[in-house]
Formats: structure tokens, sequence, C-alpha cells
């Protein structure tokens, strides 16, 4: 077997959604490094900036807005026009309020979840080319709050609400949607899988709160907080080759933060 080839994504086609995020960059970079031909779709033309300032070759940056049906079949469409069925599909998007449960209202709550609904539309899209092509890989993008609750000690004293339950409830049904539709296409080859991050603070929560880098840090048994790059390599494994008969899982990249 030639590790070189069986890890590489050299002519593959791959959407990635919210890859202008603090996580999404590196995974962009580092699949245009693996040799994909790259579609960065986000919000806002957040994505446009980001390829701009990165000064990165080789990606489309197109706006999406994933709460919307229209937008993401005209997204699916005109990419499908252009660049052919897409061979992976990584989807990083993701609503929350700040608010705590009591003040929560039902609007904010279904406004937020629009998310699930628009992850089950993109990649029932995606994957239904994909099945009629051969194959693909889907990633969809869960989280530790999927799976566990949020401490509340952790955030004792920071003026800032834990982790909102409406995020969590709505990662634990993307990763539940991962696991069925990792079924509906596996005899088509299309795999379908979920990646759980841990700890991942961006550089201004890091600096303005340090004591909750310690207390978060505290709890992850190696004893640290996740670096920026580190969810890019498993992105990269579960759309290679690499990971040909792997699917319906969820790949918790979080330190071993959910093992105790």
């Amino acid at each position: 077997m030639n590790m070189d080839s069986v890890f590489s994504l050299k002519n593959k086609t791959i959407w990635v959604i919210g890859g202008a995020g603090y996580l999404g960059q590196p995974v962009v970079k580092t699949l245009v490094e693996l040799g994909a031909k790259v579609i960065c779709a986000d919000v806002n033309d957040r994505a446009m900036q980001f390829i701009s300032s990165a000064g990165l070759q080789g990606v489309e940056a197109l706006n999406i807005d994933t709460s919307s049906e229209s937008s993401i079949n005209t997204f699916v469409n005109q990419q499908v026009d252009v660049f052919g069925v897409p061979h992976g599909l990584v989807n990083m998007s993701f609503s929350s309020t700040a608010k705590t449960m009591e003040e929560l209202t039902g609007d904010d709550f279904n406004r937020v979840n629009e998310n699930i609904s628009g992850t089950f539309l993109l990649s029932r899209a995606a994957g239904t080319l994909m099945s009629e092509n051969g194959g693909g890989s889907i990633v969809h993008f869960g989280s530790m709050y999927g799976i566990v609750s949020p401490n509340p000690d952790a955030y004792e004293g920071l003026g800032m609400n834990k982790n909102p339950v409406e995020y969590g409830a709505g990662k634990a049904a993307i990763i539940q949607m991962t696991r069925y539709m990792a079924v509906h296409w596996g005899k088509q080859n299309v795999r379908c899988n979920s990646i759980a991050p841990g700890p991942f603070p961006n550089p201004g929560v890091q600096q303005k709160h340090p004591e909750f880098i310690e207390r978060l840090s505290a709890k992850v048994p190696m004893a640290r907080v996740g670096v920026q790059h580190e969810i890019a390599g498993t992105v990269a494994f579960l759309l290679s080759d690499a990971s040909s008969f792997i699917t319906g899982q969820n790949i918790s990249v979080d330190g071993g933060w959910t093992i105790w």
C-alpha cells in the first residue's frame, strides 16, 4: 500500500461549510496542502475575507446561509454545475445563544436549531449525489457537549453562561443523524462520520480568561486545551482513503475530556 496516496486528497473536490471559522481555517489550509480542490463557504463574506488574508490559491470562497433551504439548494446546484459532484463534504456550521436555560425562549431554541435542518438538507443533497456517483465522505461536526453536559464549576465567577442547552442538544442530534446517514448510504459507498471537538477556546477567550483556561485544562487528561490546528488532521483522515472502512463513527478530538 502506498501510504502517500492513501492519505492524499489530490484531485478531490471538498466542500467545507463554516470554513472561515476558528477551527475551519486550519481545516481548509490542510486540505489544500493535501491536494484537494476546496470550496470554502461561510456567511457574510467571511470566506472571501479569510481566503484573501491567508493568500490561499486554488480555493473558491463563497457565501452560504445554512438556515435557508433556498440558499442551500442554490449553493449545491451551482457547485455541481461548475465543479461536479463533490468527493467530500465537511459541515462545521453551528449556532447558539449566550442565554441561560431560564432565559431561553422557544423561538430562540428553534432558531438556533435550524442548524440541524440545514445540516440535514445539505448532507442529504450531497450524499444523494455521491451515492449516484460511486461514493464519497461526509464529515459532520458535533461537540463534546453533544455527549456530556458542561460542568458549571468551570464557568463560575466569569460572568459568562456555561455552554447553552440548545447548542448541545443540536450537536447531539447531528451525531445521531450521522449514524442514520451512514446506514442509509452504506451500500452506495458514501461514508458519514462526525467529529466532536473538545475544549478549543479561541485566542480572545484564552487571553481574557486565563483562569477559565486553567479550569478547562484541569479537566482534560492531557492537562491542556486544544490547539487550533489539531482538528484538521482528523478531518483529512476521514475524507481520505485511509479511512475507507470507517463510517457512522463519532470521533472525539478532546484530549480525553469525555473519557472520565
